[in-house]
Formats: structure tokens, C-alpha cells, sequence
């Protein structure tokens, strides 16, 4: 088991890494939420079907509270109906709230934790790989609206995260997929070489690195801002797939979005062609596609420019976290038509590898 500590005071937690993690959950509780007598366990309904879900022991009574899988219950809607189902089962201000599940759940959880009596304990036991080594970590929380991607949400520090890497055994080979999109975004945060490490420690190393960010840059002010490298049009595409009824997971999407900044860094000068085919490189390594999920003419350009004009880094411009001579960067006010000409240059990659 490995342990990496998230360094933020008195609101600083553990993060415990390793096949068995899961069963460290009442030890965790009953040292970091000493007062709560209750839990609420919020999951999705295929985490909650899981042959080892039942063997999670909060040491505590609880309630499990299962939600419909995907995206689209990472909205406001369900946080209402999972914030009356605690009061309707009168979890009070002391308790716990245990988020059981990817991204989409400890996202969801967290922010009804951090809304429900004005804050509630929180503790993540994540289950797919995305989560642990990105989602779960750093107390980011939220949902989405038709007009974006975590438009809503709050920072609340879990008081522990569990990753047990057992728990990904079971995971079909997209979810696998989506955690290595994050994973791959590490190797310009200063975290070479992961993909040839045992899973244990690519999921340490990437948590040790956004725990570094994260206690240097709680709010995001500043520098944790460049965790958000790729995600910009990752976001976007994630937004209007969703709003297509099409399925496009956030480390596929991350994935396209490292190689589309790096697209955009090239036409303003900070990186040069050897760079950009690094970020290629680095994609494909994970085993990663970077090209637009779809191929060719699946996007409208215009819609996509639209969301990211609407991102959270966005100050009325469009800014995205790019590559340059020293290192990444947010950049503002990006021009819109060099953004579209990145576009352009992305899908037309697209249509040469289509053709060879």
C-alpha cells in the first residue's frame, strides 16, 4: 500500500493506494470523521451490482443511494433527488457521505457533500482508473449543464480518498482507456515514463503529481490551473456529444485535446513540429487515439469553438492551458480562427489516416 499525502493544513488527507485499499474505509472514517454515526453510500447502479460492493464496511449503519450510469446524471436534477433522499433518511450534519464509483460519481457525490447541510464529510473510494488518478483527488466537485461541462460545482476536500487497484481488474478496455487519457497529460506535468511502471505506481506517481498542484493552488488561482492541459476542447466535445446522444468518454477526449493544444501552440509560435509529434507520441504510447472521436466531418466546428468560449478558464475570450518554451501556460485570448485552423489541421490529420 502506498500512501501519498495531500498537503493542505488542517484540510490535508491521505490518499491510500494499493490492491485493498477499500477495506481501509472505517479506519479511515472513524479517524478523520470521528463524529459521524451515519453513512450514505452514493453510487451508480452497476457499482452497486459489483460482487465486492457488499464487503465495503464503513463501520457505521448506512444507506445506499444508486443513481443511473453515465454522464447524464452528473446534473442538477440529480443532486436534488439524492440531497431529499439523505434527508429523507435523516443524515445529519455530522455524517458522512462515501462517493463508490468513477469520475461521474465522486464529481456528483463530492458536490452533494459539499452542498447538503452546507457541507458534510466526504470520502471517495474510487473505482475506475480515471478517478484514481485524476477525479477523486484534489476536491473538485460538480456537475454539468446543456451549456457545459462542470459549470457547477464547489471545492470540499475529502477527508481520505481509497484507491484500490483491485477494483479495476473488472474494467472494459474504454474505461481503461479513459483513465490513461489522464495519465498521459502527467508526462508535461513533470511525470515521464509511466506508462512502464506496475499499475500501482503509475497511480501513486500521478496522484503524487496533482497532490502537488493542489496543495501549492487549493482554489485553482493559479498554477493548478494546468491540470486542465487538454481539456479544453476535451470538454467541449464531451458537451456536445452529450447533447448528440453520442458516446465519448473524458480520457478519449483528454487524449484528442493534448494533441489539438499542441496544434494550437504551433501556429503561435511557442513549440515547433519536433514538439508537436511528441504529444502525438505520447498519446499513441497509451495506446490512444489522437484524432477526433468520429473521423472527419462528425463535428461541427463552430459548435465545439462555442463551448470552449464558455470553459471555466474562459474570462470572456478563449483561453486554453498550452505547451511552450517553458513549459505549460495558460494562455488568453487565444484568436478565435487560429483555434479553427487547429480544428481544421486536426480533422484533415484525421482524413490522412483514414487514407493510409
Amino acid at each position: 500500500m502506498i500512501t501519498v499525502p495531500v498537503d493542505l493544513g488542517n484540510r490535508g488527507y491521505d490518499v491510500l493506494v494499493g490492491d485493498g485499499a477499500s477495506n481501509e474505509l472505517a479506519g479511515m472514517l472513524r479517524e478523520r470523521a470521528p463524529r459521524a454515526r451515519r453513512a450514505a453510500f452514493i453510487c451508480d447502479e452497476l457499482v452497486a451490482g459489483q460482487p465486492w460492493f457488499p464487503a465495503l464496511d464503513p463501520g457505521m449503519p448506512f444507506t445506499v443511494h444508486a443513481i443511473v450510469p453515465g454522464e447524464r446524471s452528473k446534473s442538477l436534477s440529480t443532486v436534488e433527488s439524492l440531497a431529499r433522499a439523505l434527508a429523507h433518511n435523516e443524515l445529519a450534519r455530522d455524517d458522512v457521505v462515501v462517493g463508490v464509483g468513477g469520475g461521474v460519481v465522486t464529481d456528483l457525490a463530492g458536490f452533494v457533500a459539499a452542498t447538503y447541510h452546507r457541507g458534510v464529510a466526504y470520502c471517495p473510494v474510487a473505482t475506475t482508473l480515471l478517478a484514481q488518478v485524476d477525479a477523486a483527488v484534489g476536491g473538485k466537485t460538480g456537475v454539468n449543464l446543456p451549456e457545459g461541462k462542470n459549470l457547477v460545482g464547489a471545492f470540499w476536500q475529502p477527508v481520505g480518498v481509497l484507491c484500490d487497484t483491485a477494483l479495476l481488474e473488472t474494467l472494459p478496455d474504454r474505461e481503461w482507456a479513459c483513465g490513461r487519457g489522464e495519465m498521459a497529460k502527467y508526462a508535461f506535468l513533470g511525470v515521464p515514463s509511466l506508462a512502464g511502471l506496475p499499475l500501482e505506481e503509475q497511480v501513486a506517481r500521478s496522484v503524487a503529481c496533482k497532490a502537488a498542484f493542489v496543495g501549492a493552488d487549493e482554489r485553482e488561482a493559479g498554477r493548478r490551473v494546468l491540470l486542465n492541459y487538454g481539456h479544453t476542447l476535451a470538454h467541449a466535445l464531451e458537451a456536445e456529444a452529450a447533447r448528440r446522444g453520442r458516446d465519448v468518454r473524458h480520457g478519449e477526449a483528454v487524449a484528442v485535446g493534448l494533441v489539438y493544444a499542441a496544434l494550437v501552440a504551433r501556429r503561435l509560435g511557442r513549440i515547433d513540429d519536433a514538439r508537436v509529434a511528441f504529444h502525438r507520441d505520447v498519446v499513441e504510447r497509451f495506446g490512444l487515439r489522437a484524432t477526433l472521436p468520429g473521423g472527419p466531418g462528425a463535428w461541427d466546428h463552430g459548435e465545439l469553438l462555442a463551448y470552449m468560449g464558455r470553459d471555466k478558464k474562459a474570462a470572456h475570450d478563449l483561453a486554453l492551458v498550452l505547451d511552450g518554451p517553458e513549459g505549460l501556460s495558460l494562455v488568453h485570448g487565444i484568436d478565435r480562427s487560429v483555434a479553427a485552423r487547429a480544428l481544421e489541421e486536426l480533422e484533415a490529420a484525421d482524413r490522412r489516416e483514414g487514407c493510409a
